[in-house]
């Protein structure tokens, strides 16, 4: 495999089996999502979902369980409502021969290329029947590097979408049905690694370094390593978060973006961008330029996470410039770790949005506009949220570099200035921060 080359698909290349989208009892976890933009017909209205079910088997502790976890986007309305049980005594019924997934009268189901979701939310009495047809084919993250497998700490998982589907069906609110009609994501996630814990599975080591080396070996072939203008590191992106985001575009193409960001929180994306432009081709970019425009801090701990994103991802004579940006509130959903030295928990912060911006085939530039989903999670340290901003002045502009140091954790921010060209000269503020908001999140 030459990193960076991808394999022409053909409508024929489905790389899911039944045995791919069921149920694997032996993972540690394993989830099924939809996401989804559709319209309710009889009153014109706006909506957007995240609906699934997650379960876990965690070997160690014996400890089992599962989740239905629903968020339901009332975009004219900037309002959403939630819907969240969980059960830790069992996990999901299934079919062992098919996909069938079930938390009590709630279940997912189906096979390529055709699957039926119905979700029941007793809180807000919502009943969603879903009809998904894919529209394009499925595909594994990384699908041509590491045939979809992905490291988390020390272990591994698979990670399967269908980033366009055709959706119909109905929506039954406060005891009144309307037919609902609109465009969907599908996504099947399996594997052995722990959240609360995941530099615990010392045994997964022997897999989980050859996976490590081809990323690392696929990202240097498409990044040329150069020293940036500007970087900007922070506590909250840290290796166990990610920026996610899901766009449907006008013209019909499909955009999937994830970023696993090594603490950057400007600079180079060590993660990957996939352009879909029919149902056969999947584009992997991995030259990958991010800077957040936008932030916004979480309400419950000490963390920001983007409202508005940019990225720029370049492959051979190709670019894309795309900017995301959250049109609505956001839910954050948390998971908090009991006992945790290092971590509070995790944090998912979804909202819908639009995205807009350029592609460039190398000979024309056309403009890009859509919808989309946008869902940063964030691992909530200890410490709070810890910011470094690095810029450096590069010849012909001139010589020098500055250090921006934003630190909650020591309450305090420190700027230092060294420039040698056109004009030395070195500047040194120091404020305190008094804030006992902070104070409050971060224990």
């Amino acid at each position: 495999m030459v990193y960076g080359i991808m394999k022409k698909n053909t409508i024929t290349d489905n790389p899911w089996t039944p045995e791919d989208e069921r149920e694997h009892p032996l993972s540690v976890i394993e989830w099924w999502y939809i996401e989804a933009f559709f319209k309710s017909i009889e009153d014109n209205k706006r909506w957007s979902i995240k609906s699934g079910f997650n379960e876990w088997l965690y070997p160690k502790s014996k400890e089992i369980g599962c989740i239905f976890n629903m968020t339901l986007f009332e975009q004219d309305k900037n309002k959403h409502l939630i819907y969240y049980s969980r059960n830790d005594s069992t996990k999901l019924k299934s079919d062992k021969d098919n996909y069938y997934v079930r938390y009590e009268d709630s279940f997912m189901k189906g096979s390529y290329p055709c699957y039926e979701f119905y979700f029941n939310d007793k809180k807000n009495n919502i009943k969603l029947d879903m009809r998904y047809q894919a529209e394009v084919l499925p595909h594994w993250l990384m699908q041509d590097v590491t045939d979809g497998k992905l490291p988390m700490g020390m272990g591994l998982y698979r990670y399967g979408f269908i980033p366009k589907c055709k959706i119909s069906g109905t929506m039954i609110r406060n005891n009144t049905t309307y037919h609902i009609d609109g465009k969907g994501y599908f996504e099947h996630v399996w594997g052995d690694f722990w959240y609360d814990n995941p530099l615990s599975n010392f045994s997964g080591l022997k897999k989980t370094i050859p996976t490590y080396s081809k990323l690392i070996g696929w990202w240097l072939h498409n990044n040329k390593i150069r020293i940036p203008k500007s970087i900007m590191f922070a506590t909250e992106n840290n290796p166990l978060g990610y920026d996610w985001a899901w766009a449907l575009l006008d013209n019909g193409w499909t955009i999937f973006y994830g970023n696993i960001m090594f603490w950057i929180m400007e600079g180079p994306a060590p993660g990957v961008l996939i352009l879909l432009k029919d149902g056969n081709k999947y584009e992997e970019f991995g030259n990958i330029y991010f800077k957040y425009n936008k932030t916004r801090h979480s309400k419950e701990y000490d963390f920001y996470y983007p409202e508005e994103m940019e990225v720029t991802a370049q492959r051979r004579k190709e670019k894309l410039h795309l900017r995301f940006t959250m049109t609505t509130d956001s839910r954050e959903h948390i998971v908090r770790f009991l006992g945790g030295k290092h971590w509070l928990g995790y944090v998912i912060c979804e909202a819908p949005g639009t995205v807009d911006g350029t592609y460039f085939d190398g000979e024309k530039k056309i403009k890009l506009s859509g919808i989309c989903k946008i869902e940063p999670q964030r691992q909530a340290s200890v410490i709070g949220h810890n910011s470094l901003k690095i810029d450096i002045l590069k010849p012909p502009s001139g010589v020098g570099i500055s250090f921006d140091l934003d630190s909650h954790f020591f309450r305090k921010k420190i700027f230092t200035q060294i420039q040698l060209v056109p004009h030395p000269k070195i500047k040194f503020n120091l404020k305190k921060i008094n804030n006992s908001n902070i104070d409050k999140k971060i224990k």
